[in-house]
């Protein structure tokens, strides 16, 4: 569900498992079955496992730095680590991330062993974890955790009533049903939370799959009708009505889809963002009934003027199509589609024959996994997502102590000092734009590893042997604890991601960047090694979510986190063009076959890659300034910077992964996001001695920050 609208929190890196499904969570209030626990531990160590920020070893020195840096670079590393059957994709990232899942996966063990003494959060974590390992309750219970909301949906017998059942699927799943919903802060008042109401309703990745003709998506349609019908044959459908049902269901969403913006108009925020009053919402889809739907959320007080006068109708047409398809379809046909939402949201909390048809359509076939993650990886995560803070808080306890973090801000604050010597300097800004930009950037807040307030989940209840029901109590905890954030005050300490995370994002609304802990490892951040590669790998990251406060979407909020224009337009223009040289680098880079990076969708993304490792090279040259920096395994300081910026992007993935990618997500593909950057340095071209007209010195460079 919404937290924050789709454009607002922009992230540099998306780890596999974050993007191949969702992190998952699990609760149990005594041990788990030891046979449970022999078959599916991992083999972990008591800490994480060390491995260097520059690694010799991944490199294939036999390629020119100047004809392909991504394979001199990553070559060797890409040889030694193919994707593992599990897994989509496989990356440094990814495998940091796996690193801490076998950390945690000791952890939880421990925590879910009863024992005298153990403390709430503690119990909490482990029971929840305890429960998702004990596949014997699970497989008992069958499709009985599904009973009472498919109750529910046979039990609607008018248009009225089916809007307290949407609003119960959503709060029972934190899915899109029919729409989106939740808070955030108003775009044009950053110290109000309002109501948010989005596009959503869909079973594919994105509204290009049901509207594209080729014949790949027709295939895509064709295996998502077989799975449909085959998830409403689990919800007690007759074989015939399933597979009747299925094509009302690709009906019904591909309404829905050309009612949807493209992904790449909802990054521009003016289109995203109309504050209209409940009356307004009615008026553009009336047949739905507004006010029971609110009232079934349990929501506050509908009638305090501060908390629901307004709400954001994301984009308006989409509601004005929800319309026209509640006035075509009838009720039999929405009821279908009810029953398919809430089964392929919950498939994988059930038993092991519905998890596994969810896995084959949305995991084999669209994207190439050959093995389904085991049991402990898989709980893990849902730890992870449900009660990411408890979890946390262990986590950086053992692995983040005061020295890392004191190192962490230490170089945020060199590349905050580097992006303020570069805005001075811009030879293109005017004094009036450069003011602005000068005061959002010293009104940035940095917030690294960890949240100074942890949440509290003492209010989810934790059942022995009862993963779907915790799963349920945990959903609906977290979606009614955003939507009571509406018409409070912001909490500005808030996270969007929880400690343990591979990952890092920058927020326009608060202004602030946020590192977990968990992106502060090695082979990321490694405290044993020279400043050269570390400033090359995070420092770049850090660049990188600082820019996005200047790129094409974070620019139009100024300093206080509010939608406001304080460009000149020469500045403006001049903006413009230095990204179009950029979508247009982009657009020539192919991702496989014939198919092209999606440049304005990326450009967000492409813009930070590029500014992120400016900064970070100009902050690493001013904090050395003065140092007598020798070569080290024959490579100079200025060649490690840019092989540990290399190195953090070694990834492989699977043709499928790499085609949904394509569609769905703002960033380019790792091999574009290493030599599409150092193409445009100038730093780079000197540090390894390129001629001019190589592939890595162009003889158009694009530089925007």
């Amino acid at each position: 569900m919404l937290s924050l609208p789709r454009l607002a929190v922009t992230l540099r890196r998306v780890s596999p498992a974050l993007l191949a499904g969702a992190l998952l969570p699990a609760v149990c209030l005594f041990a788990v079955p030891a046979t449970a626990r022999a078959a599916a531990a991992p083999e972990a160590p008591a800490a994480l496992p060390y491995s260097p920020v520059l690694d010799l070893a991944a490199m294939d020195r036999s390629v020119d730095p100047c004809v392909d840096f991504y394979a001199y670079s990553c070559g060797g590393w890409m040889k030694s680590n193919p994707v593992p059957p599990d897994q989509t994709s496989w990356s440094v990232f990814g495998k940091l991330h796996d690193d801490n899942l076998r950390f945690l996966a000791q952890v939880l063990a421990e925590a879910a062993r009863p024992a005298a003494g153990r403390d709430a959060a503690t119990a909490q974590i482990g029971d929840f974890y305890g429960s998702c390992m004990d596949e014997e309750a699970i497989a008992r219970a069958g499709m009985a955790p599904l009973a009472p909301d498919l109750e529910a949906i046979a039990a609607i017998r008018s248009p009225d009533e089916l809007a307290a059942v949407v609003a119960r699927l959503q709060l029972a799943t934190g899915a899109a049903v029919l729409f989106d919903v939740g808070s955030n802060q108003d775009f044009k008042d950053s110290s109000r939370v309002i109501a948010v109401v989005a596009q959503g309703g869909l079973g594919l990745p994105d509204r290009d799959y049901y509207l594209q003709d080729d014949a790949r998506s027709a295939d895509i349609r064709a295996h998502y009708l077989d799975y449909v019908a085959r998830m409403l044959r689990r919800a007690g459908e007759e074989p015939a009505a399933a597979a009747a049902d299925a094509r009302q269901v690709l009906a019904l969403e591909t309404r829905l889809a050309r009612a949807s913006l493209s992904r790449v108009e909802q990054r521009m925020p003016a289109n995203v963002y109309h504050k209209l009053g409940r009356a307004q919402l009615r008026a553009l889809a009336p047949k739905f009934a507004w006010d029971r739907y609110f009232a079934a959320l349990s929501l506050p007080d509908l009638k305090d003027p501060h908390a629901w006068d307004e709400l954001n109708v994301a984009e308006p047409g989409f509601f004005t199509g929800l319309e026209t398809v509640l006035e075509s379809a009838d009720l039999a046909s929405l009821r279908a589609y009810l029953r398919w939402h809430l089964v392929d949201a919950r498939a994988t909390q059930l038993a092991a024959d519905v998890e596994r048809d969810h896995f084959d359509f949305h995991a084999a076939f669209l994207r190439g996994q050959k093995e389904m993650k085991p049991r402990w990886r898989r709980c893990v995560e849902w730890v992870d997502r449900e009660l990411g803070e408890a979890l946390g808080r262990v986590y950086v306890e053992r692995t983040f102590g005061p020295e890392a973090k004191a190192r962490t801000v230490k170089m945020v604050d060199a590349i905050e000092k580097a992006m303020d010597a570069d805005l001075r300097q811009l030879p293109w800004m005017s004094a009036a734009t450069r003011a602005e930009a000068l005061r959002k950037l010293h009104a940035v807040a940095n917030k690294v590893g960890y949240p100074d307030r942890w949440r509290d989940y003492g209010s989810v209840v934790v059942a022995p042997r009862d993963f779907a029901g915790n799963v349920l109590r945990a959903t609906r905890f977290e979606l009614r604890r955003q939507l009571a954030k509406i018409g409070k005050p912001v909490d500005r300490g808030e996270w969007s991601m929880t400690p343990p995370t591979v990952n890092a994002y920058y927020d326009p609304f608060k202004n602030d960047i946020n590192f977990p802990a968990g992106v502060l490892q090695p082979p990321l951040f490694d405290p044993r090694l020279d400043d050269a590669p570390n400033y090359g790998d995070t420092g770049g990251t850090i660049g990188h979510e600082l820019t996005h406060g200047f790129d094409d979407e974070g620019r139009q909020f100024d300093y206080a986190g509010n939608l406001r224009d304080w460009w000149t337009p020469d500045d403006a223009r001049e903006f413009e063009a230095r990204t179009r040289c950029i979508v247009d680098q982009y657009a020539r880079y192919t991702i496989v076959d014939d198919i092209k990076i999606n440049s304005k969708l990326t450009l967000g993304e492409d813009v930070a890659d590029l500014g992120g490792l400016l900064l970070a090279w100009m902050a690493w040259r001013d904090t050395t300034r003065g140092q007598a920096l020798a070569p080290i395994d024959g490579f100079s300081p200025e060649q490690r910077f840019f092989i540990g910026y290399g190195q953090s992007w070694c990834t492989n993935e699977r043709e499928q992964e790499l085609r949904l990618r394509a569609v769905t997500d703002p960033h380019s593909p790792p091999r574009y996001r290493t030599n599409g950057v150092v193409a445009n340095l100038p730093e780079f071209r000197q540090a390894f001695g390129c001629k001019a007209g190589q592939p890595m010195a162009p003889a158009t460079m694009c530089r925007v920050w």
